[in-house]
């Protein structure tokens, strides 16, 4: 995401209904920030039925833009400071089980910006999510309804979005004012992308599987931008490909293809990766936290590794990083009834060393730990808990991760266990009684978490005393 448009970046995952291991539909994102201190509140907007004469107005430009009179519910997870960093309500799972992942920073070439430029008052990125997700009943709707927004409006920086319900995924890239194409992901398939035009070649005789702006092909034709002598590759016309994405970018996808497909060799700086993978292995959710909080881990290029020099320890930027203010996983099950097929996977401190609690989105409110996050540190507060959590790991990293890794396997068994109660026990409720039950149900894991954080935090802060390098053993009684 561009945080008012400062160089930042994040890491997307999308995994298709037959990838899975149950035959959910996954999308996810790690929301990298420029600051590492930047809180963010997790938050529920009700559903409005007739309320004419709303406005949204961007605080990081002068977009604004009325709102239709009806919505459905949908969480978000906006920056406290809003009104200095603008809303950036980054991800959600609405009331018609249509789910949202927004930004991931896209960059497009001189080439084609320079005959459609970015539009400064246009749609930014810290209110699309307010402009989209609220108003839609499918993936694909949401795409609709985000291009006619960028074809009326313009947009002020290259974006990349994900959209998903039950069946359908949806990647959508926006690289110049007002051009964009959007991809489906293949049910059998999985996708990573990482600040680079990931979508390669376009059939524009398929739009079952592909959408595009409109007059995108005369406009490639007419300024001369397709540098392959064939086809339409997307990344090649719109893209870029330098050394920061070599070094920044196009490793965390190898890493990505790299773990879901390792039977597969790639090159880390190789800039035609390709897009759509496909894997024998069942992707579930542990294994898409374990992508989003990786750092290279068991390879040369782990900034841990005791043994790599700095020079291959330093050369790529992980997918887990300190500025990671929240990574998600949205998740629509198949398996279950709708009511409470939404969950949405958050973690709000380093993905690398803290959990991703569960929420059934059909809920009424979200835990006051997590919606009334403080600007200044907490210890109450989720946000700050985990990242606090995360700095004293990182303080004694080998000293630390092996209790660490212990506490989040315990984590995922608990929520594993604690989602199969819920589904049970939620057959003998329904309409507002079933959504008053999940809130409940979500409060309490999320106190049962707290309880464990807190337990490791006590442990690790005890064990670190007796760390110190301040110490002198020579008689028992100095």
């Amino acid at each position: 995401m561009n945080k008012n448009h400062l160089e930042d970046a994040c890491t997307s995952i999308l995994v298709g209904k037959n990838a899975s291991i149950d035959g959910s539909t996954m999308i996810a994102r790690n929301d990298d920030t420029f600051d590492p201190i930047n809180p963010q509140n997790f938050v529920m907007h009700p559903a409005v039925e007739g309320e004419t004469g709303r406005k949204v107005k961007s605080y990081l430009n002068k977009f604004e833009c009325e709102l239709p009179a009806d919505n459905y519910k949908w969480p978000a997870v906006p920056n406290v400071d809003y009104k200095t960093l603008g809303y950036y309500d980054e991800s959600g799972i609405n009331g018609a089980n249509v789910a949202m992942s927004a930004t991931e920073s896209t960059y497009g070439n001189e080439r084609a910006l320079a005959y459609d430029p970015l539009v400064k008052d246009g749609m930014d990125e810290d209110v699309i999510v307010r402009m989209v997700l609220p108003f839609v009943d499918s993936a694909k709707g949401a795409v609709q309804r985000t291009a006619g927004l960028i074809q009326q409006f313009g947009s002020p920086a290259g974006n990349s979005l994900l959209f998903s319900d039950k069946d359908d995924i949806w990647y959508m890239e926006i690289v110049t004012g007002h051009h964009w194409v959007a991809q489906r992901i293949p049910d059998d398939s999985y996708a990573v992308a990482a600040n680079r035009v990931s979508i390669q070649q376009v059939d524009f005789n398929d739009p079952d599987q592909f959408m595009w702006s409109d007059g995108i092909q005369e406009f490639v034709e007419k300024y001369h931008l397709n540098t392959d002598k064939t086809g339409f590759d997307f990344r090649h016309i719109f893209g870029t490909t330098n050394l920061k994405d070599r070094h920044y970018n196009t490793s965390r996808v190898w890493y990505g293809h790299k773990y879901f497909n390792p039977e597969i060799e790639e090159d880390p700086e190789d800039g035609d990766l390709p897009f759509i993978m496909k894997t024998d292995h069942k992707i579930n959710v542990e294994d898409i936290e374990y992508v989003l909080g990786s750092h290279y881990n068991e390879t040369p290029y782990d900034p841990y590794s005791p043994d790599a020099s700095d020079a291959d320890k330093y050369r790529y930027r992980p997918i887990g990083l300190n500025r990671t203010q929240n990574s998600h996983v949205l998740q629509i099950r198949n398996d279950v009834p709708e009511e409470v097929a939404a969950i949405m996977w958050l973690c709000v401190g380093f993905p690398s060393f803290t959990p991703y609690v569960p929420f059934y989105t059909n809920m009424d409110e979200t835990p006051e730990s997590y919606r009334e996050v403080a600007p200044k540190f907490e210890f109450k507060d989720a946000y700050w808990m985990y990242n606090a959590l995360s700095m004293l790991v990182e303080s004694h990293y080998s000293e630390f991760i092996q209790a660490d890794t212990d506490y989040l396997t315990e984590c995922k068994q608990d929520f594993r266990t604690a989602i199969a109660e819920t589904d049970e026990l939620a057959k003998d409720y329904t309409g507002n009684e079933l959504t008053a039950f999940l809130t409940e149900r979500n409060k309490k894991v999320v106190t049962h978490m707290e309880e464990k954080a807190h337990q490791l935090f006590g442990d690790l802060y005890t064990q670190g005393v007796r760390l110190s390098k301040l110490t002198f053993d020579m008689d028992k009684n100095l």
